[in-house]
């Protein structure tokens, strides 16, 4: 009887286990699961747009739903609007106040950056909110950079425990329950923070460890703003404007060095930044790679650079050759920490289109000592000397 009663607790943790096994799904670079919709319900896919959740009769593969919640298809209409799919046939729209989650396997003490394709519907004042308990961000909607008529996104959080829930939840309230955002291709990355070089006090200077990108998508990703350097899809860096920065990759567009890159957007609307250590009254350099897109922006192209109380408009003057050029700005620091920051000077649109937005390219930046000395040569010189002391009171 005891042994009987034992084995019955034990299949019942097992199957417990099991079934939170499938249905938590695992955090890997890359879509999450279903993340661009297109797994079909248990009955296919309608035919038209079904409200799913709040007593809907079709679920989502892999999601929960709260409110109404539509799987839309490319080519469908919404009176005599034609509804943007981002990527593939399928996606979600959002109602009043409607949600959609998943819960993710993730790794405490990381933190993680969410990629996402959003498009507007009919609400007037659309946006979206993206949350991971206890973070939580609303992002604006309004704004479109550009004229396929939606915008890949990045939001960053961090794990307080390995077991979350990733939501994407309309705010909004309109008179029509089912004008609302649409969300399309959902992506996660786990990011590490580069170490700080001993010749570059700049963190993630060349912009290499950033969100995740979908090779199919040349839209770059757009990273709106964030406050917080510890807790950023661009390691490193703060987006300090109501606007948003474009990432971008040399699959899709010029970049001065390596894979990755910025592209400033919305004039001083768009800017971004960074706290450097510093050591005060210590004469210093900032140079960056200044380039063009190569995306048709249309010039002039300029950029604003700050370093401490220092500032310097430069504009994109490059050889014939080339697609971008170095620039420099020297300052003396005046704290332990300084801030360093870039902001396109022109509001730029692209000349096939006249509509959407793009600006100049910032790159590969660095500050360092602008004498001779390079960051961190002081620390081995100390170190020098501690040795020798050392050495000394040994042979004594």
């Amino acid at each position: 009887m005891g042994q009987s009663s034992i084995r019955s607790k034990w299949v019942s943790l097992l199957m417990l286990f099991f079934a939170h096994l499938f249905t938590t799904t695992t955090a890997e670079d890359g879509l999450v699961a279903n993340g661009d919709f297109e797994t079909p319900p248990s009955n296919g896919f309608p035919s038209e747009a079904i409200a799913v959740g709040g007593g809907g009769t079709k679920e989502i593969p892999s999601w929960k739903s709260n409110g109404t919640v539509e799987l839309v298809e490319a080519g469908q209409k919404q009176g005599g609007m034609i509804l943007i799919i981002p990527q593939g046939r399928h996606a979600v729209r959002l109602g009043n106040d409607a949600e959609v989650s998943q819960d993710l396997k993730v790794e405490k003490g990381f933190t993680y950056s969410v990629t996402f394709s959003a498009a507007r519907t009919c609400a007037q004042l659309e946006s979206l909110n993206v949350s991971v308990a206890p973070a939580s961000q609303t992002i604006d909607l309004q704004t479109l950079y550009n004229v396929q008529g939606w915008d890949p996104y990045a939001w960053a959080f961090e794990a307080e425990v390995d077991d979350v829930r990733l939501a994407f939840r309309n705010p909004g309230m309109e008179d029509d329950p089912t004008c609302g955002p649409i969300i399309d291709d959902i992506a996660i990355k786990k990011l590490f923070t580069p170490d700080r070089s001993k010749d570059n006090a700049v963190i993630n200077g060349d912009f290499e460890e950033g969100p995740w990108m979908f090779r199919n998508t040349s839209l770059g990703v757009l990273l709106p703003t964030n406050l917080d350097e510890e807790i950023s899809s661009l390691p490193g860096w703060n987006v300090e404007s109501n606007r948003a920065i474009r990432y971008i990759d040399s699959d899709h567009f010029s970049v001065p060095g390596g894979k990755r890159a910025v592209e400033l957007l919305s004039g001083k609307e768009g800017i971004i930044s960074q706290m450097v250590e510093t050591a005060p009254d210590k004469q210093y350099r900032l140079t960056f790679s200044l380039g063009h897109a190569g995306d048709k922006c249309k010039q002039p192209l300029a950029v604003m650079a700050f370093a401490g109380d220092q500032a310097q408009n430069i504009h994109y003057t490059p050889d014939s050759n080339s697609t971008f050029q170095s620039a420099n700005l020297n300052f003396t620091a005046k704290a332990e920490r300084t801030r360093i920051a870039f902001y396109s000077v022109y509001y730029n649109t692209r000349s096939d289109d006249m509509s959407s937005l793009c600006g100049p390219v910032v790159d590969d930046v660095r500050v360092w000592f602008s004498g001779s000395e390079r960051i961190g040569f002081g620390g081995l010189r100390l170190g020098l000397g501690f040795g020798f002391l050392l050495f000394v009171f040994t042979v004594v």
